[in-house]
């Protein structure tokens, strides 16, 4: 009888990461189970460039190859070149997290001889470890979908697992001289995966301007080098002094910023989840997306959203007039901040 995944004595395990950084943040509980399973293999984590940087310091990652598709890995000949590469590593196994067909050909490719992921994409002759998707998965939680594949392959896990981020020392000091010394509200007023899922800047303007008075701290502004022009428009539009630090960190810096901060104020974003792996506050305000599936996993969280008929469309760009998100007020953000404020207080107070 074949033995399960889990049953397998890997030594050199390849996994694919996904290519959002929200969704391999998501991935981080099914990695430490990866790891708790197998302590002694070598966990090799293939991402591009930006997801690759979550991996560069984390306890179930030993080492992280990136996939540059706009570089070195450019075309048919990039591709190839990828899979030699990988050849050469002599992987046991690979567990393909990411669902695109693309991931369990280059496994294939890449003579890895056990290959582990869900049947999505028409791969199912590529893999020898398949799990089938049924209908019920695709409404789970992101972190319990990749937590099932694991489940359906085998391994055991306890249901307590979290999301797990890391920064060096010398990460976290170099946010902390960026901020003054002091712990901010973080507001990232972006989101890369459309303007669908991106709030008004003038009430993201209001709200920071609000807690920058109400709690008496300072505001810093986060976000991608696409973004630039949403943080002008918030800096300008404020009443206080924001730390502008738009377009002006990487992936590991803006982890260590949030990493920082007292609060996030956030769309529907990869940097909302990875405050969330570090048990930061956030106000995540939704609209287009589903939350759902892809809500922080955590429980200092409060969910802003306005239920309407079209919502959540799952679209990039609205296609009507952006109804879910002008019909949520500064107010309402404000004061669902106030609340996870006030509660993160009651819960310190009730540990001292």
């Amino acid at each position: 009888m074949k033995p399960t995944f889990g049953q397998l004595p890997l030594k050199k395990i390849l996994v694919r990461q996904t290519n959002w950084i929200g969704d391999a943040v998501m991935t981080t509980p099914a990695m430490t189970v990866l790891r708790a399973q197998y302590p002694a293999a070598q966990i090799v984590v293939l991402a591009n460039p930006l997801v690759a940087e979550l991996f560069k310091v984390h306890p179930a990652a030993d080492r992280v190859i990136v996939y540059d598709k706009k570089g070195c890995h450019r075309g048919l000949k990039g591709l190839w070149r990828l899979t030699q590469q990988l050849r050469q590593e002599r992987f046991d196994a690979a567990v393909l997290l990411q669902n695109a067909i693309e991931a369990a050909l280059i496994a294939w490719l890449a003579g890895i001889p056990r290959r582990a992921g869900y049947t999505t994409d028409g791969r199912r002759l590529l893999l020898n470890y398949p799990v089938t998707l049924q209908a019920a998965d695709k409404r789970r939680h992101h972190t319990d979908y990749y937590l099932h594949l694991l489940q359906q392959l085998g391994l055991t896990f306890s249901q307590s697992v979290s999301l797990s981020l890391q920064c060096s020392a010398s990460e976290r000091q170099w946010a902390r001289q960026q901020l003054g010394g002091v712990s901010p509200i973080a507001v990232n007023p972006g989101a890369a995966y459309g303007s669908a899922k991106r709030w008004l800047p003038e009430r993201f303007a209001a709200v920071a301007d609000a807690l920058a008075e109400q709690c008496h701290c300072g505001i810093v502004l986060t976000g991608g080098p696409g973004e630039h022009e949403i943080g002008a428009e918030i800096e300008a539009a404020m009443t206080a002094k924001p730390i502008n630090l738009i377009g002006k960190t990487s992936v590991r810096q803006m982890m260590a910023v949030l990493a920082e901060s007292r609060l996030l104020v956030t769309n529907d974003s990869g940097p909302m989840h990875v405050a969330a792996a570090f048990d930061v506050p956030i106000v995540a305000v939704f609209g287009s997306t589903d939350h759902t599936t892809t809500s922080p996993a955590s429980d200092r969280v409060r969910i802003v959203r306005k239920p309407f008929d079209c919502a959540p469309c799952l679209k990039r760009q609205c296609p009507t007039d952006h109804r879910c998100m002008l019909a949520i007020e500064a107010d309402e953000v404000i004061a669902a901040a106030l609340e996870v404020l006030e509660q993160q207080q009651d819960v310190a107070g009730g540990r001292s």
